[in-house]
């Protein structure tokens, strides 16, 4: 199923080529209600945090979900089953199979191959680089001397 046709997925992701596969089963369980058993697995494009480049996150997911008609059967439902609501009867398995990349998201996209990024406070914007020979920029040293000038200009 291509990336590109799940619209909730969509601004997610750094780039929206490729595609998810999956594979589902249906049966009824012993009551007699619908199952559905789902694996997803896909590569998403997505941005790591840490270096602010792309990469591909391995997304692998399996799932058994019990069909409902309504939401006063989610409380009939197993604990082992995830609650699938359809409506007049019918399932959208590109909803069934975004939900399951949404649900498979790192909170925080990190690289894997990236331990952590080495960045230098001084690098950013005074030039300074914080070691004994280059001393730390400090901006607002001067302001408690002007403080004190100001109180006692008032003070006067």
């Amino acid at each position: 199923m291509p990336l590109n046709r799940m619209v909730r997925l969509r601004p997610l992701l750094a780039d929206t080529s490729g595609e998810a596969h999956f594979v589902t089963g249906f049966e009824f369980d012993g009551q007699g209600r619908v199952t559905i058993q789902i694996e997803v697995e896909a590569s998403l494009p997505l941005i790591c945090q840490r270096s602010l480049e792309p990469y591909l996150e391995p997304v692998q997911r399996r799932s058994l979900l019990g069909v409902i008609e309504n939401m006063a059967e989610e409380a009939l439902m197993p604990e082992n089953y995830e609650p699938m609501l359809v409506e007049n009867g019918k399932l959208a398995m590109l909803d069934l199979v975004e939900d399951e990349l949404l649900l498979g998201l790192p909170q925080v996209p990190k690289n894997p191959e990236i331990d952590a990024v080495q960045w230098n406070a001084g690098d950013i914007d005074s030039g300074h680089s914080g070691d004994s020979d280059n001393p730390v920029h400090q901006p607002f040293a001067g302001l408690a001397a002007q403080l004190k000038k100001h109180i006692r200009d008032a003070e006067t």
